[in-house]
């Protein structure tokens, strides 16, 4: 059996776990706490408080979006200069790399400077812009992500 199998099956466990991640993060999780009286009883979090713990949870995301933009780099470099090109294939890679460090170089440590100047700061409208973009940006991971693991399922059956 090739080695290279391996390296192949890694990747798509690596992109397909990864789009489950942002599923539930967006799906799941967000709108458990930010809907939080639903399940608390006598305790409830304002919208403020909420956005704070939402923010730790996705600043600890960020760091396994840079080992997934790292991880597609990478491999996507080793199959272009071997010569396998595929325009599907880079489009989507592209995409996942430039959104998932946008996602947590540019929106998420902005969010979190915003958060930490208090509540009035979260109210304004540049903090909604920014917050809009992240939920953008977010989505077009998670339809990145997706591509990219069909393209490359449907690559790996070809070769």
């Amino acid at each position: 059996m090739n080695k290279k199998i391996y390296a192949d099956f890694s990747y798509l466990i690596l992109i397909a776990a990864t789009f489950g991640a942002v599923m539930v993060l967006g799906a799941v999780v967000a709108p458990t706490i930010f809907h939080s009286d639903r399940i608390l009883i006598d305790v409830t979090l304002n919208k403020y408080n909420s956005g704070i713990i939402m923010g730790a949870v996705f600043h600890k995301f960020s760091y396994w979006l840079y080992v997934v933009a790292i991880a597609v780099g990478l491999y996507e470099a080793v199959w272009y200069k071997m010569g396998q090109r595929d325009a599907i294939a880079f489009g989507s890679a592209a995409s996942v790399l430039f959104s998932s460090l946008m996602f947590s170089a540019v929106y998420a440590p902005k969010i979190l400077v915003m958060q930490g100047l208090g509540m009035e700061a979260t109210q304004s409208d540049t903090f909604a812009n920014i917050h809009m973009a992240s939920e953008l940006d977010f989505k077009i991971l998670a339809l990145s992500l997706l591509v990219l693991f069909i393209r490359r399922l449907m690559l790996l059956r070809i070769a």
